[in-house]
């Protein structure tokens, strides 16, 4: 009798494992396959150093690695790896530690895809740090590496002051003072160099340039009416590597047109019943926004400015012109600055009795 109920313990044990195997390894739905839920790798880690550490940004995965659409990730880790510059080896493995370990979020916001930070400020002096990213959408679904950024950490120069901006024609030249001193005050003992950011807007600063030995930079990459941003950072020149220093305060300038169009051609004066009708040939010029007539008598050497034209329209009636004086008349160009820049006379017209 124990034997029986032995055997039929075992088989309903049996039974109810290859039930539970069923159960677990059977699909109540199709199997997702990995590459519709592994995100793309992160490919814009990016940094800035300053005097409080180091700002890590990234952007949001928005596809997977089979390129449908991603609207949710669930974490991000980050590696970290430090190493003391006597103990570094170019062509060793890098050390990564274990992974830290950030929240993750929907990938757009709004209309933008969101962007990731994390600040980091336990820096040594003398050390080499490298980063490097993973996002994941699940406990198994985790992206590959992001590209790895890399910096060197000295105690950093003090940051660039007296910093001047002055506008000029589609340029503007920055100018600022020598830094001396490390942050602590200490006296510099590296070189120096210096590398200046720009924005359009006053966020999202972006290199301007190359780093440059100099103090002065003259940005050409502008454009004219447009409001732009900068900052200049210091650099301590060790071996290969540029090491961040301090940051400017921001300074701001626009600017300015102030090349004036060309005059126009083919101005002509006609007696009417009406008046002198002035005439002349459309300017050519890009961003031209009017012209201006003028008029002076025969006996003098001084214009009178008679009015402005619109544009669109290349005559003007002179009503005031009396026909038993001889006049002479010009016309100007103006543009769309603001003050607008006005172009020489052009060839002077007269009525021939």
């Amino acid at each position: 009798m124990k034997n029986v109920n032995g055997v039929r313990t075992a088989g309903l044990f049996l039974l109810a494992a290859s039930l539970f195997l069923m159960g677990g390894c059977g699909y109540k739905n199709r199997p997702i396959p990995p590459e519709n839920v592994v995100p793309q790798p992160v490919d814009d880690l990016r940094y800035s150093v300053s005097d409080k550490g180091v700002r890590l940004n990234w952007s949001y995965p928005v596809t997977t690695i089979k390129g449908t659409a991603l609207t949710k990730i669930d974490s991000f880790e980050l590696f970290l790896a430090e190493i003391p510059l006597d103990k570094y080896c170019g062509s060793c493995p890098v050390p990564f530690s274990d992974p830290i370990d950030l929240p993750g979020g929907e990938s757009v916001d709004g209309e933008a895809r969101k962007v990731g930070g994390y600040d980091f400020s336990l820096l040594q002096s003398g050390h080499k740090y490298f980063f490097k990213i993973r996002s994941r959408t699940s406990w198994w679904a985790s992206s590959d590496d992001s590209n790895v950024v890399t910096f060197v950490w000295f105690e950093p120069a003090a940051a660039p002051e007296k910093i001047t901006a002055a506008p000029g024609d589609s340029k503007i030249e920055l100018n600022w003072e020598s830094v001396t001193t490390l942050l602590d005050g200490q006296p510099l003992k590296m070189p120096i160099k210096y590398q200046v950011f720009r924005s359009a807007g006053g966020k999202d600063f972006e290199k301007a340039g190359e780093p440059r030995t100099d103090t002065r930079f003259v940005d050409h990459q502008v454009r004219n009416g447009q409001k732009y941003f900068y900052t200049v950072q210091s650099l301590l020149v060790h071996g290969d590597e540029l090491v961040s220093g301090g940051v400017s305060k921001e300074i701001a300038s626009t600017p300015v047109d102030l090349t004036p169009p060309l005059p126009p051609r083919g101005v002509t004066a006609v007696w009417t019943d009406g008046g002198v009708k002035i005439f002349w040939d459309k300017s050519s010029s890009v961003d031209f926004g009017g012209y201006r007539v003028y008029r002076r008598d025969a006996d003098k050497d001084s214009y009178e400015l008679l009015g402005n034209v619109d544009p669109a329209y290349t005559i003007f009636v002179d009503s005031r012109a009396k026909d038993d004086k001889r006049y002479y008349w010009a016309v100007t160009v103006i543009d769309q600055a603001k003050p607008a820049n006005e172009s020489t006379k052009s060839r002077e017209a007269t009525i021939r009795y």
